[in-house]
């Protein structure tokens, strides 16, 4: 198996693990320590991304992590809402693809674009200056 095709397959188990981590969390602040939804989304959200940006470092892309790498991960949730918004926008509006399955499709394309750019910001070297 190629270098590329095996950091995209792991780069999927690091998705779910962060799905689950995700989830975990948010129910945990939510339903256990009674914390409003939105609370619970964002504490939820930025730890699962912390967890995405060392676990895709070392396990996918075995880079060392850096303040600067860090600092430019969250640029890669931005490309995967933009890319999963226009789609299910386009799918459902363009196609009249159904509002339940849309995100299914949204989510095979934008996950090969957020991989792109995880492998560009992770994968950079450090500019000398």
């Amino acid at each position: 198996m190629n270098k590329r095709k095996a950091e995209f397959i792991k780069f999927i188990v690091i998705g779910g693990i962060n799905t689950l981590n995700y989830y975990l969390v948010y129910m945990l602040f939510h339903h256990v320590w009674k914390v409003g939804y939105g609370v619970s989304h964002v504490v939820a959200f930025t730890l699962s991304m912390v967890a995405s940006f060392f676990l895709n470092s070392y396990f996918t892309f075995k880079v060392k992590p850096t303040l600067r790498k860090f600092l430019q991960f969250p640029l890669t949730q931005v490309v995967n809402f933009t890319v999963t918004t226009v789609c299910i926008y386009l799918l459902v509006e363009q196609l009249g693809v159904s509002t339940s399955i849309a995100p299914l499709f949204a989510i095979f394309i934008a996950v090969p674009a957020t991989f792109i750019v995880t492998s560009k910001i992770l994968k950079r070297e450090q500019s000398t200056v």
